[in-house]
This record gives C-alpha cells, structure tokens and sequence, in this order.
C-alpha cells in the first residue's frame, strides 16, 4: 500500500484511491462491457481508479490507495465475491484510520467505495453531515433482494441495512433522513421498494433541469452544514457520453452535475466527495491492442 504525507498540509484532506471492482456481479459485466473479453472487463473499475489518480491535480495531503484482492468468488449469503469485499472494507477502514482527515476524496471503483469513508464522515461529524448520493440507481438492494452485486448495496449499508457481519466493521451509520438520492430514474422494483419504505428523499433529473433550489432547499431543511457526496457517473446521460458500466440514457447532463455540485458547494461546507463507476472503455481497447505485445513483461 501506497503512503504519501505531507505534514505542513493544513487542510488535511486524504485521498483515497479504491480500485474495487468485485462489487459489480460478473455476469452484469460481461452483459454491459460484452465488447470486451471478461478478464479486460473486470479489471474497468481498477483502470478507472487508477485514471482518476493520474489526470487529476497533485496531492499534497496524505494518499492511500487501499489494497484490493485479485480474485473474486461465488456468492455466499447473497453477496458475490463477500469474502473479498470484506477483505477490502477492512483495508479502506484502517487506511482511513491512520489518518486524521477533516475531507476524504474517493477515487473508485463502484460504488461502494463510497461506505467506509462516508462512515468514518458521519462518526466525526454526526447530524451535522448529509449525504448527496447522486447516481441513476438507488443502490439500495440488500443481500435479500435479486441483484447479488454489492456495488447496488452501498446506500443499504450506509444506512445499516447491509451485510451484518460488513456493518459492524463501519463506526456509524447514517440517518435515511440525512441522505438524498439524487439523479435517480433507473431501477428494479424489489431494490426500489426499499426506497419508499426507509423514506428516502429523492429528486429525478426532472427535478433537476432548472435549478438546484429544491435539493439545496432540502438541505438547508435539516440543518445540515457539512455535505459529502457520491458521484456515480452513470447518472449521465449516456445519450451525452458513456462513463459508467450502464448506459443508462435520460440522466443529468455533465452542465447539470456540475451546477448541482457547485449549488451544493455553495451551501454547505462539501467534507466528502467520491467519483465511482467509471468505466474507461477506450482504455479497454488499449489494453487489449498492446496487451501481450513484445518487451511488455521485460
């Protein structure tokens, strides 16, 4: 594991940089990326991490990137690969731990990238933290509901809904009032009913299109200064571009994330922000033009 400090950095932000990708279920990957042999496909999460690292501005404050299995497994009590994903959850946990971060950016990986450090966020500040889930799935499948896939169980687990045996390894959970799902216009009807029974707040795209005022407004309803947000980039149109596994058309527009996040910003003091879900396919391609190539393993 990778660890940088910087100990004159006031602001005292980690980054941490998660390339899990055994929460998204093998199957749904080579449905979704089938333009790719699955071995290629399953490494998209860990290429999109890694990405993310390289095209962003330099970090000054102390980086972790969280050592991730490198195999995956059946599914056992109605999560695929649970055994890696535990092992992983421990790592980010303790990554985090040896820190004493005000602001943690997650770089993933799939979506559930976002449970260990929005914990760590929620045990350090309390009610005084909300949550932004902005995606098109609510991800709020549980090991009980169809999808065996623990990327769609994040916001379950963030609100102690999830795997016993991964909910006791985070220092808090979060309150359904406190999170809003943001984006949301794409599900299954066992994951969504979960929705209305945990009384989540949500706003659609349509909600969205003119103004931010009735999230901010939300927001400014429960008293909340702090906001920590997740950023599936399959919340975007794919009709605009393809960034996440899914193409799911109908979303927010790139113009429309970045206003919502600026508004968001603008509001609240933003001490959490994770990119998740992007799935890098031209360098996918790269991978399987050069892979194999003379020189490449000397």
């Amino acid at each position: 594991m990778r660890t940088t400090d910087n100990t004159n950095h006031a602001a005292q932000t980690l980054r941490l940089v998660w390339p899990q990708w055994q929460g998204a279920g093998r199957d749904n990957v080579s449905e979704l990326l089938s333009e790719f042999p699955i071995g290629t496909a399953r490494r998209g999460y860990e290429f999109g991490s890694r990405i993310l690292d390289a095209i962003l501005p330099r970090h000054n404050g102390p980086t972790e990137i969280v050592p991730v299995p490198d195999h995956e497994s059946a599914s056992t009590g109605g999560i695929e690969s649970r055994p890696e994903i535990l092992a992983s959850l421990a790592a980010a946990r303790d990554a985090i731990a040896r820190h004493d971060a005000d602001r943690i950016l997650t770089l993933g990986g799939e979506c559930s990238v976002s449970v260990a450090p929005f914990a760590a966020l929620s045990q350090r500040y309390g009610d005084d933290l909300a949550v932004i889930w902005i995606d098109s799935h609510p991800d709020t499948d549980t090991p009980m509901t169809g999808y065996d896939g623990y990327h769609a169980m994040a916001v379950s687990m963030l609100l102690g809904h999830g795997d016993p045996e991964a909910t006791d390894m985070l220092p808090t959970t979060v309150p359904a009032s406190r999170l809003a799902l943001v984006g949301l216009h794409d599900w299954v009807d066992d994951a969504y009913a979960n929705v209305g029974a945990w009384r989540l707040p949500v706003f659609g795209p349509e909600d969205l299109r003119a103004s931010s005022a009735g999230l901010v407004d939300w927001l400014s309803s429960i008293g909340a200064t702090k906001v920590a947000i997740h950023l599936d980039v399959d919340v975007v149109d794919s009709n605009e571009v393809a960034l996440g596994l899914g193409q799911v058309p109908g979303g927010l527009t790139r113009t429309d994330v970045r206003r919502i996040v600026e508004d968001l910003s603008q509001a609240a003091d933003v001490v959490g922000l994770t990119i998740a879900e992007f799935i890098p396919r031209d360098a996918l391609a790269l991978h399987n033009l050069v892979d194999g190539m003379p020189l490449m393993d000397h």
